[in-house]
């Protein structure tokens, strides 16, 4: 996978500290009578019924796509729902338009607890070199419920490079990783900038 897994972890806040760490139901049972709390559980999905966790699954977070979608063409999503479905990505490589603009989205569930601090981070190669690290923050979630089975986060819009030297065969490392540096799940995959789609 990556050269360095040191280059797959999200870059550091200066003066930021990680939150102690608490369970789904210390959050729920947390000051019942401040209505500030109330309204940052209710952000959090935390007051809006049974959680709809899957008991022989013991993830907290389940990756189940990342699509890249860009006006006039289908969106291409990369299912990664099946566990192991991220093996094959890196040898079926999806087109880019050279400058063309998109976004990607990430759909993903939580279960069992609270998951603090989501962030994508990918890194980028072209013939082994590094040509870029990018990170998005996602977000704090609750697990999901019935009547919310899942998350999307639409990161923000990219550029893709463009001109005779930027088209060419790409290759990816994506990691989702939490506050508590626990990898969810990081993959390999592939891309080619090309002159069309």
């Amino acid at each position: 996978m990556a050269s360095n897994e040191h280059d797959l972890l999200p870059e550091e806040t200066e003066g930021f500290k990680v939150g102690e760490k608490k369970t789904l139901n210390e959050y729920q049972n947390m000051d019942a009578n401040d209505e500030s709390l109330k309204r940052y559980k209710a952000s959090l999905g935390l007051a809006s019924g049974p959680t709809n966790s899957d008991p022989n699954d013991p993830r907290v977070c389940i990756i189940l796509s990342l699509t890249m979608e860009t006006t006039g063409r289908d969106p291409v999503t990369i299912d990664l729902s099946a566990k192991g479905a991220e093996t094959t990505l890196k040898n079926k490589p999806f087109k880019i338009k050279e400058g063309s603009k998109f976004n990607m989205v990430a759909k993903f569930k939580v279960q069992h607890d609270v998951l603090s601090g989501l962030q994508y981070v990918h890194i980028v190669k072209r013939k082994g070199i590094k040509v870029s690290k990018d990170q998005e923050m996602i977000g704090s979630y609750a697990p999901n419920t019935e009547s919310t089975p899942f998350y999307t986060k639409r990161f923000a819009e990219e550029d893709a490079p463009s001109g005779m030297l930027a088209r060419g065969h790409y290759t990816a490392v994506s990691t989702f990783i939490d506050d508590d540096k626990h990898k969810h799940l990081e993959f390999e995959w592939s891309f080619d900038i090309t002159k069309d789609w």
